[in-house]
């Protein structure tokens, strides 16, 4: 019988269960284990605890553990990793590089946090590693220039995955398409070689099926699955997207591995189910589904059903539900005519409008999309494209130069 894990249930950072670490919470799947949190929000929306101004241009999302909060953001062009604690003051920030600065200019990737390190994948290609407690850098690789890889249209976007004693990125490149550095010196362990694809903005996950540890992402017209030991390819899957942006995160479970992008201009076919063999050295398509075909939002995993938003256009858009096993289209729903970001804790969803700012708390049920509560962040400006993030019965939304913490325990001394 095959058996399957989630990527932090293979490496698990050193950090508290109610700890998110890393980009899309402690599994990378957009998922939280907490319980006790509103199954309703006050008129106006959960307390607004703290906000604060500060982490520069970017988008990424923010990385929770031990008490302290990081995020990335770009000032005058140089990358800088920001430290908070929970109440919001701000500790450091200490640069790890020149960010990009081309279309969408800013800071893109989320912090990766393992004990008292922290690892950080620049815009243009530099993976870092810095001190958790001070923002020291302790070491730093330019992968473009190491593993002759060239940049995307819009910056490199996958965040760093750690894994025991191995951080992985996907910098592509004719010397290294995905490739493992050590954690501790920076210094290679492997790279997988003969694919000439450039990445595709996809972070990569880890499985295991048997005793085989893998790693899967998308990368430029591919999905491909390589050994986590030593870089061997296993397999690939052809997997061309318009203009190469196969961005979300792949979502695995029970041997199966779905992908999704935008079907635009005769590309792909949207969402995609991939069957892996039992000795997994192979995959075959079980279906396709063009409804959910999601941009850059992300897709949970909740019960045996997929929850996430299609793309209809910049920034336009309807909320889908399909079910694991066949596809089946559950519902697709308008909610202000937009797509966003979505993450999942406590039986719901929280759905965040990219246009309008406006955040949902949504029941995951495959009968209908019923917003129970929803409020507007008009702190920040720019565009809503950080993916939310859920910690210790707080909701962190970071919106250009602006991020938030709002209370959403049931238990909270607010009504």
């Amino acid at each position: 019988m095959t058996t399957l894990f989630a990527a932090v249930l293979l490496s698990r950072p050193l950090c508290r269960a109610d700890d998110w670490p890393q980009f899309r919470g402690l599994s990378r799947d957009g998922k939280s284990a907490e319980t006790g949190l509103l199954q309703k929000w006050p008129q106006g929306g959960p307390p607004l605890l703290w906000s604060v101004d500060g982490p520069g241009t970017g988008f990424s999302s923010v990385a929770v553990a031990d008490g302290f909060i990081y995020t990335t953001g770009m000032l005058d062009g140089q990358g800088f990793l920001f430290a908070y604690d929970l109440d919001g003051k701000f500790r450091w920030k200490k640069s790890y590089g020149q960010e990009w600065q081309r279309s969408y200019p800013g800071a893109r990737t989320t912090p990766t946090v393992d004990g008292d390190r922290i690892y950080v994948f620049s815009g243009t290609g530099v993976l870092a590693c810095l001190s958790a407690k001070t923002g020291e850098q302790i070491w730093s690789v330019d992968t473009l220039n190491t593993f002759q890889g060239k940049n995307t249209s819009w910056g490199m976007t996958g965040s760093p995955l750690v894994d025991g004693q191995k951080v992985y990125c996907t910098p592509g490149g004719k010397k290294g398409v995905i490739v493992a550095l050590d954690k501790f010196t920076g210094r290679t362990t492997w790279t997988t070689t003969g694919l000439d694809e450039c990445s595709a903005y996809s972070s990569p996950i880890l499985i295991q099926i048997g005793g085989n540890r893998l790693l899967v992402n998308a990368i430029q017209k591919s999905i491909i699955c390589v050994n986590a030991e030593d870089g061997t390819l296993v397999w690939r899957f052809p997997y061309q997207t318009s203009y190469d942006t196969a961005i979300v995160t792949p979502v695995y479970s029970d041997g199966c591995i779905f992908v999704t992008s935008v079907v635009e201009y005769g590309f792909t076919t949207g969402g995609l189910m991939l069957q892996i063999s039992d000795d997994s050295t192979s995959v075959k398509k079980k279906w396709t589904q063009p409804v959910l075909d999601c941009h850059h939002g992300g897709v949970v995993l909740v019960d045996g059903c997929l929850y996430g938003s299609n793309f209809k256009g910049i920034p336009k858009g309807d909320w889908v539900c399909l079910d694991w096993d066949a596809g089946k289209v559950m519902y697709e729903a308008a909610w202000n005519a937009n797509k966003g970001s979505v993450i999942y804790a406590d039986g719901m969803l929280y759905c965040y409008d990219e246009n309008t700012g406006d955040v949902a708390l949504v029941k995951a049920s495959p009968k209908s999309f019923e917003i129970i509560s929803s409020f507007r962040v008009t702190a920040g400006s720019g565009k809503h494209w950080a993916h939310p993030a859920i910690s210790d019965g707080r909701l962190y939304i970071r919106r250009g130069d602006a991020l938030m913490a709002y209370d959403i325990r049931k238990n909270s001394k607010y009504p």
